[in-house]
């Protein structure tokens, strides 16, 4: 069972990257032996529990991962490096900012703890930028996540025995994709509908929290290369509502005729919209405390 998680991804065109970087991640494409794209989420998430559960516990890896996701449009390669060290030295300082000293030294111990920060400190001293290219919700998709998609961009894999819907029958497959929801666009396309976002919640709405996550995620789509492709997967979350409550799942859609509507002047429809958004995403978080 995969962890419940969703996932907002970039992918950088191969250009993008280093030399060096350039020629291995097209090594790694061609090799036979990487995680492939419908069974990369469940591998990498076995390394994690692989070190969790090893005595005493690796909150990251000595090394970083040398794996990626990728997408190839055309004669195009997109690259999304798992940076599966990076993201965990930066999940443990929120996780050790978070949890009372006393329950985090129980869960790791205090010598690990200070010897995986002292290795994060080293590593931010001789790197300039902290950027990842993988983001992690768990439980829930913040909103503002949805504002870069559009309806039209959903991947929807109920299971094995059904079509999933936009997918190509045309592309190449040897396994049936697991279960599954996935929306992708151009980053020009993603940046862009951030930005009207941004416009429409300065000019109608006041709560400074909402302006500020939106701008949150408009930032960092910034720190990529301007060819790139977005990326959010609903992940394990799939795993928590049943086929129709996925098909039903209209939130990208929702959130933009909220959107709309308030710029039209049109408060009540989208006060109704927005809140469909905020219910559904509130029940299925609320699991979390479940038992």
């Amino acid at each position: 069972m995969l962890p419940y998680a969703a996932y907002l991804r970039v992918y950088e065109p191969l250009s993008a990257f280093p030399p060096e970087d350039r020629v291995r991640w097209a090594r790694y494409a061609e090799s036979k032996d990487r995680p492939r794209r419908a069974r990369a989420l469940e591998a990498e998430h076995a390394e994690s529990v692989r070190r969790l559960l090893a005595i005493p516990p690796l909150p990251a890896p000595e090394r970083e991962s040398q794996d990626a996701y990728l997408r190839r449009i055309g004669d195009t390669l997109y690259v999304c490096p798992w940076q599966v060290r990076l993201r965990s030295w930066l999940a443990f300082a929120a996780f050790r900012k978070s949890t009372p000293a006393e329950l985090a030294d129980r869960l790791v111990p205090r010598a690990i703890a200070e010897q995986t920060a002292d290795d994060f400190d080293r590593f931010k001293r001789t790197e300039r930028s902290l950027r990842v290219h993988i983001r992690t919700s768990r439980w829930y998709i913040p909103t503002p996540w949805f504002i870069p998609f559009d309806s039209a961009e959903r991947w929807l894999v109920l299971g094995s025995e059904r079509t999933p819907q936009g997918w190509d029958p045309g592309t190449p497959t040897t396994t049936a994709p697991p279960r599954n929801m996935l929306y992708v666009t151009s980053m020009a396309q993603a940046r862009r509908r951030v930005a009207r976002a941004l416009a429409i919640i300065r000019r109608h709405v006041g709560r400074v929290s909402a302006l500020t996550e939106v701008e949150e995620v408009g930032r960092w789509l910034e720190e990529f290369h301007p060819h790139s492709l977005v990326e959010l997967d609903y992940g394990g979350l799939v795993h928590l509502m049943d086929d129709q409550t996925l098909e039903r799942d209209l939130s990208v859609a929702e959130l933009a005729a909220a959107l709309a509507s308030l710029d039209n002047g049109q408060e009540e429809l989208a006060y109704a919209m927005y809140r469909r958004v905020i219910l559904r995403w509130r029940a299925i978080r609320a699991l979390e405390s479940a038992n």
